[in-house]
């Protein structure tokens, strides 16, 4: 295998965010300008709204002259008081119905918004580099989305329903309170509510640090619980379970201990929010009753106060939830830009065309390159692979043959030098019409968790049945599928599981054969398989290799030896290439590979014996 890119540490530092830029770059999902009908829904959400508040605000007038008239006596005071019961039960039940009927029309609007962007940042996590994805662990990228979309559908709802109608049920309770009780009222209000927001902002920060402590926690435990699982086969190898399990636990307990103290702070922030609403409804209702004992007030304007207050409190008292949502939820958004924000590393060029191939000839022509800047894998290598020839690369480990295959599929570009397929640079073609021509046997051939169908007729969007069976047959597959009940519908596992090594190959085969490349890539395709099933996969592989151009990065010689010509790489450069006669006649490197590697092969025979 060549070099591998070295592990880089993740670069997590949305928890410190501009979360109102993050706001402000949400704002053209929420009000898309190509989608008209979303924009009427948040118009008519916003109507019901306002529609709901002033329901809401007429209500303690309604209970207060119901309580008047009760305090007379009277047919016309029982009627007046029944018609005010009747109005104040309507309105609450007609606040209740607009409060929904506005949540059914605001639905569509916040889950396409955030449908939209959860979709915005799938599609960049694909157009990232494969140093990003190598460098990332994929649980914490698909937790950082998870938790993002989750939190922006129930912030909106918290910002557009209960801060914005807050903020006018705010202003008109201050100039209700005004005209009946006079500025004293309003002030006391003032003060209580400015108190309330100091103090739930201050222990929210607080609790908020606890809260990002809690969210890193928790996608180490799920990272470490998801590593585990995917090397499930390896830690069984090692009797590793009970390390496993100890390292789950240290993450899960730290979880817990973080999770404690948010929740514990919580009830600090409960505790003082009731202290300071229930000191200014005791206030307030202290003066009114001291008001009515002057005869300057009715009985009504003591309810009539308690129901305004009891009415502001209610938003007020999920103040601390909502500013705690808000922040979370611009945190987590800010964590999905940082994502989307990500540089590209390897982008196509402004206005490039498409790969265009009437002869698949694939070119290195001085090319240098390495995963880090200290560390030069190629060394200005180049070679030709003409069209329609099978030509394969072989040399020690290390010497960067895989990386071979990572330039040519743009997974890297070259830090000099040129890469060329019929004569164009692959730097300066789009990177779709450039992997459309090229096709992949690798060594670990990786399958989705779906049918041996799907993962056959994934070479090629569109691809239907006839095709899917004409690749199963040029890979040999089709005694395999024959031979299970369910055929092409067989469920192959997570990453392919339940096929062997050899199977698993010769489904990438086929794969790739409903592609139908004109270039074709090896890269050690056969390595990780026993003598009978390699030999198998080589007589199926040559037989796929006939008529196009293949490159095969080799390890074992003996795979490669009818090659057209064989190309030997040592420390990045191009040692010797012929055929394998000639190579061996030379009596070079891969005179002295071909010799080492049949000694090894004649001492396992001797052992068997």
């Amino acid at each position: 295998m060549g070099a591998m890119p070295p592990d880089a540490p993740s670069s997590d530092s949305a928890a410190r965010h501009d979360g109102w830029g993050s706001l402000r770059r949400f704002l053209p999902y929420l009000w898309p300008k190509d989608r008209p009908a979303l924009k009427r829904k948040i118009v008519l959400a916003v109507l019901l709204v306002l529609l709901s508040k002033a329901i809401t605000l007429a209500l303690p007038y309604a209970y207060k002259r119901a309580v008047d008239a009760m305090g007379t006596s009277g047919s016309a005071a029982f009627q007046i008081a029944f018609a005010f019961v009747l109005a104040y039960a309507l309105g609450r039940f007609t606040g209740v119905l607009f409060d929904n009927l506005r949540n059914i029309v605001f639905e569509r609007v916040g889950q396409e918004a955030t449908r939209q962007l959860a979709v915005d940042t799938f599609n960049r996590l694909h157009q990232l580099s494969l140093r990003f994805h190598l460098a990332r662990r994929t649980g914490e990228v698909t937790k950082t989305i998870d938790r993002g979309t989750k939190s922006i559908d129930v912030m909106l709802y918290f910002m557009l329903f209960n801060i914005a109608p807050t903020v006018i049920e705010l202003t008109a309770v201050a100039v209700i309170f005004y005209f009946s009780f006079g500025w004293g009222l309003v002030a006391a209000t003032a003060l209580a509510v400015v108190a309330y927001g100091a103090v739930t902002r201050w222990i929210t920060d607080w609790r908020n640090a606890l809260r990002e402590q809690m969210n890193r926690l928790d996608g180490q435990a799920l990272a470490r619980s998801v590593d585990s699982l995917l090397n499930y086969e390896t830690v069984k190898y090692f009797n590793a379970e009970v390390r496993e399990a100890q390292r789950y636990e240290e993450s899960a307990q730290a979880f817990a201990n973080a999770a404690v103290k948010s929740e514990n702070s919580l009830g600090l922030l409960n505790i003082a929010q009731a202290l300071i609403t229930n000191l200014l409804m005791a206030g307030a209702m202290a003066y009114t009753v001291w008001e009515w004992s002057k005869g300057r007030h009715s009985v009504g304007d003591l309810v009539f106060v308690q129901t305004y207050l009891t009415q502001l409190f209610r938003p007020l008292d999920l103040l601390g939830m909502v500013y705690r949502t808000i922040r979370q939820g611009l945190i987590d958004m800010a964590q999905m830009f940082d994502l989307i924000d990500t540089p590209v590393e390897v982008a196509d060029a402004p206005g490039a065309p498409a790969l265009v191939v009437s002869r698949p000839t694939l070119t290195f022509d001085n090319v240098v390159f390495g995963y880090e800047p200290d560390r030069t894998i190629l060394k200005g290598l180049s070679f030709e692979v003409p069209a329609g020839h099978q030509v394969a690369v072989v040399g020690p480990s290390g010497a960067g043959k895989s990386t071979i295959a990572r330039l040519v599929f743009r997974f890297y570009d070259p830090w000099s030098g040129r890469i060329l397929i019929d004569g164009q640079d692959i730097k300066d073609v789009t990177q779709e019409s450039l992997r459309k021509v090229l096709g992949i046997v690798p060594q670990d051939s990786v399958l989705f968790n779906d049918t041996i169908g799907y993962n056959i007729a994934y070479g090629r969007d569109g691809a239907g049945l006839p095709e899917v069976e004409a690749a199963a047959r040029g890979a040999a597959l089709m005694d395999l599928i024959g031979r299970l009940p369910q055929g092409f519908d067989t469920e192959v596992g997570e990453r392919g599981l339940k096929l062997s090594g050899g199977e698993k190959q010769r489904v990438a085969i086929a794969r790739t054969l409903v592609k139908n490349p004109p270039i074709l890539l090896l890269d050690e395709a056969t390595s990780a398989l026993d003598t009978r099933t390699e030999q198998d996969i080589l007589a199926t592989l040559h037989s796929v290799a006939e008529g196009r151009t293949s490159l095969t990065i080799a390890h074992r010689l003996s795979t490669i030896a009818d090659a057209d010509t064989i190309l030997v790489l040592n420390d990045g450069l191009l040692a010797e290439q012929g055929t394998h006669g000639e190579l061996l006649r030379r009596g070079g490197l891969y005179a002295e590979m071909w010799a080492r590697q049949a000694e090894a092969i004649e001492e396992l025979g001797e052992a068997a014996e």
